[in-house]
């Protein structure tokens, strides 16, 4: 994908949706953490379905130990990994008690030092919390950068060094909502709906589809 058609394709996205916001349900930075770190492998939608009980009981560091592992397992127990997920907010919970006064660090080094928290994570706190223009790559926007061409690579950190040479600096904010909803709802991993899709005219593989 050449420069100009970057911009484009970011225009196009921006003018669909001027202020693109996660589909996690959270009222709190720590509730966005915790919702960030329960979603691996697990759909927005089965993390919100999960966490709207688990957030009820427990929408603090000091509420979520007083629950238990035993009773945060059994508010996610419908999402995959709940075991090792359980044990890391727990464990995460600690050290933010311990290390944080029970807030969320705006840190990238910090974050990453939290139990079961790695990049990706950190990356969507960063961004979302705190106005970060950081790149989460996930599923989605890896099969979108590639796909695109727009930022190709082999691993999830080259795709996000290349997305974050090569899109425009007023984009780059809202540029992983995008991506995201993008991938999820029109660039699909077994069906991409290109006949519907209001970027095709940038996208590498679309223009020859």
């Amino acid at each position: 994908m050449k420069s100009g058609a970057v911009e484009a394709f970011f225009a196009t996205l921006q003018a669909a949706n001027p202020h693109p916001e996660t589909e996690l349900i959270y009222a709190s930075t720590f509730e966005l953490l915790i919702a960030v770190l329960l979603s691996a492998q697990a759909t927005d939608v089965g993390v919100n379905k999960a966490t709207r009980r688990l957030f009820a009981m427990a929408p603090t560091p000091a509420r979520m130990l007083k629950l238990g592992e035993a009773g945060v397992i059994d508010c996610i127990k419908t999402l995959g990994l709940f075991r090792s997920k359980g044990k890391h907010v727990m464990a995460t919970c600690q050290r933010l008690l311990a290390e944080h006064g029970g807030q969320v660090p705006p840190d990238r080094d910090a974050l990453e030092a939290l139990p079961g928290v790695g990049r990706k994570t950190a990356n969507v706190v960063l961004n979302v919390a705190f106005g970060q223009p950081t790149m989460a790559v996930d599923t989605h926007i890896f099969r979108v950068a590639n796909r695109t061409g727009l930022a190709p690579g082999k691993t999830p950190r080259a795709v996000e060094e290349a997305l974050l040479r090569r899109i425009p600096p007023p984009y780059l904010l809202h540029a992983h909502h995008w991506l995201i909803l993008h991938g999820r709802y029109v660039c699909q991993a077994r069906q991409p709906q290109c006949a519907k899709c209001a970027v095709r005219p940038h996208c590498d593989q679309g223009r020859t589809a």
